[in-house]
């Protein structure tokens, strides 16, 4: 074990705290650490690495076996040391009083619960993120919880049996004595690196988990356990989604829809819009389904898309939450994106992009995302070249794409849960 000692840990009062996420309610409740060591020492590796010791004549050293390095040296007393670190590390504990060696521990997750926290109000990225809690929970022979909106768990529940649920209002670390806790999603700023090791531009939407939890960073498609698996529709069809969170996701080619979902029917489709909403936007900035398209939209359960995806010839749409769902059910995915890089999302032959126009702002190290402005496009806002990172996509180029998914899904079988 090296020598060198990093300052990578902070030690304060030991008090009961509340840490808050990204959609600011309380990850977990922190009181004492939950498990017991010698006489005065207590620990666990609930939002990191945490030692708690009362009394005097302590010093406490906290390691990162991986990677060979001491995070935290010092004497403290009547004090709860916490690393800086929340995300996985390998930690190690060495404990000493008045000299001597007095406990040591390395965190061994084998058979211990362990829990982890997913955003509640978001799709396509916990579709994105979800996989890799699984692959966590194989990696280390652990007893794995997590929570989600359960709107959402309804679509993995029965593809994955050896994960437990638990409500988000319900979670609590103490009363379940979780030996370990993360708390899983993107941070900002992104230069943020005690949530998340990496910087999620660079590593795309998708990975940036797997460097959070320490498994293999490749792509990892989800099993969605769907329920309804009948045809409900007997002539082709092709599912669109056209609305986004912010206007810079949307495709702002004004004809582009419009022409796509003419192209579509002259092929013989059925064009259903599974949009949530029909018509969304803010301020003067309204985005509305496609001219053409079948509506069916609507406030659904996400088992319902997922049905009709499955019998979608192919899915059109943007970087969005439906998106992640058609790829991770099996459907060929057409996906119209300027604002991010190809690398943010799943890999697609379908993907495209303009790369005459400006592009790629979302993954941009130089740029932070503002979720705050709507209207957010952070190198030509209130110019003629707002938003041309889509508005410069043609509907000719995303013809093609289709044009190429429609040779494709004659000549192969298809990926299907």
């Amino acid at each position: 074990m090296s020598v060198t000692s990093a300052p990578d840990g902070a030690a304060a009062p030991a008090a009961g705290s509340v840490a808050v996420g990204l959609d600011n309610q309380p990850f977990v409740q922190l009181g004492d650490p939950l498990f017991e060591g010698p006489p005065g020492i207590r620990y666990d590796f609930n939002y990191g690495c945490r030692v708690k010791v009362e009394g005097a004549g302590w010093r406490v050293r906290l390691l990162d076996r991986d990677a060979d390095i001491v995070l935290y040296d010092a004497e403290v007393a009547d004090a709860l040391v916490s690393s800086t670190k929340r995300y996985y590390v390998n930690f190690r504990i060495e404990v000493f009083r008045d000299g001597a060696l007095v406990f040591e521990h390395d965190m061994d997750l084998r058979g211990k619960k362990v829990y982890a926290r997913l955003p509640i109000g978001t799709v396509g990225d916990v579709i994105a993120w979800f996989p890799y809690v699984d692959e966590f929970r194989k990696q280390h022979q652990c007893e794995m919880y997590l929570s989600m909106g359960e709107w959402l768990w309804e679509l993995f529940a029965d593809a994955y049996p050896d994960l437990h649920f638990v409500r988000p209002a319900e979670e609590d670390a103490a009363a379940s004595g979780f030996y370990a806790s993360y708390f899983l999603g993107i941070f900002f700023p992104s230069s943020d690196r005690t949530h998340q090791p990496v910087d999620f531009r660079l590593s795309g939407l998708q990975r940036t988990i797997a460097y959070l939890l320490g498994v293999p960073a490749q792509e990892c498609r989800p099993r969605v356990g769907i329920r309804d698996t009948a045809r409900r529709i007997a002539e082709p069809y092709v599912c669109i989604a056209a609305q986004a969170s912010s206007q810079s996701k949307y495709w702002n080619n004004p004809a582009g829809w419009y022409e796509t979902v003419k192209f579509l029917k002259s092929q013989g489709y059925r064009v259903l819009c599974i949009d949530r909403d029909a018509t969304a936007g803010q301020g003067l900035h309204w985005n509305h389904i496609p001219y053409g398209a079948e509506d069916f939209t609507g406030n659904l359960p996400l088992q319902e898309r997922a049905s009709l995806l499955l019998h979608a010839e192919f899915f059109v749409g943007l970087s969005s939450g439906l998106s992640w769902l058609a790829w991770a059910v099996g459907t060929p995915v057409v996906m119209v994106s300027g604002f991010t890089h190809p690398q943010n999302e799943f890999d697609t032959p379908y993907r495209v992009i303009n790369y005459h126009a400006c592009n790629s702002c979302w993954n941009d190290t130089s740029i932070e995302f503002d979720n705050r402005n709507y209207l957010w496009c952070p190198r030509h806002a209130g110019t003629e070249r707002q938003f041309e990172c889509t508005r410069l996509i043609t509907s000719a180029q995303v013809i093609g794409a289709i044009k190429r998914v429609i040779a494709d899904v004659k000549d192969r079988p298809r990926l299907r849960q």
